[in-house]
């Protein structure tokens, strides 16, 4: 998981929060909204951090706080509220649902987009795959209600981590470079970011605290 910026909301979306009786139901330019929620979180889902693409069948529409009646129906239209999300599984039995399709209605206690958050600083990425938290709110956060321990993103997040650092040895980078892959990787050339790409800035970010 990453830190996202967020960028100015659809015009469209303003609009509709204007007029009159308008919800996030009746709210018909969507498409406005998933192309801005992809562009600002540079193609990856906000929690696990797979490739998305601004359609209906490519990605959900995220609410991090919920818009349920009994919940924060306030914050259905909040685009601060607004995040992309993978389809996390969707048809898929519960224990093979992940990201917004596992979470639901449930609570979580951090939003990706808030910057008095900063789950960057908030999880680690070890060599195993695994995201991990110091706070045990936050692990059950992570495990019981987004599912991103699933075995499959672990496993999918260790090839990354396994791979990068193989390129690393083959390629003998000299500690003076690693700050060029790091900027890399955190995006800093503008393009779309790798998926499970915070796994490596993570490892990258260590290797270079190290070299201090």
């Amino acid at each position: 998981m990453r830190n996202i910026q967020k960028q100015p909301e659809p015009i469209s979306l303003i609009r509709h929060r204007c007029s009159s009786h308008s919800d996030y139901d009746n709210y018909a330019e969507k498409d406005d909204l998933r192309t801005s929620l992809v562009s600002e979180q540079r193609g990856i889902c906000c929690y696990c951090m797979q490739r998305i693409y601004p359609t209906l069948e490519k990605m959900k529409i995220e609410h991090c706080q919920s818009q349920s009646p009994n919940k924060f129906p306030e914050k259905q239209l909040d685009y601060t509220n607004l995040l992309g999300a993978c389809l996390g599984g969707s048809g898929k039995p519960r224990r093979d649902q992940h990201c917004d399709t596992r979470k639901g209605d449930d609570d979580i206690s951090f939003n990706p987009a808030n910057s008095k958050h900063d789950v960057e600083r908030l999880f680690k990425f070890p060599g195993s795959g695994r995201i991990e938290a110091n706070d045990l709110q936050l692990q059950s956060e992570i495990d019981d209600v987004l599912n991103l321990n699933h075995s499959i993103l672990v496993n999918n997040r260790k090839a990354v981590i396994d791979s990068f650092t193989q390129i690393l040895r083959l390629k003998k980078v000299r500690d003076v470079d690693i700050p060029k892959y790091l900027a890399t990787w955190e995006g800093k050339n503008g393009a779309e970011l790798e998926p499970f790409c915070q796994v490596v800035v993570y490892y990258l970010r260590k290797k270079i605290a190290r070299m201090k």
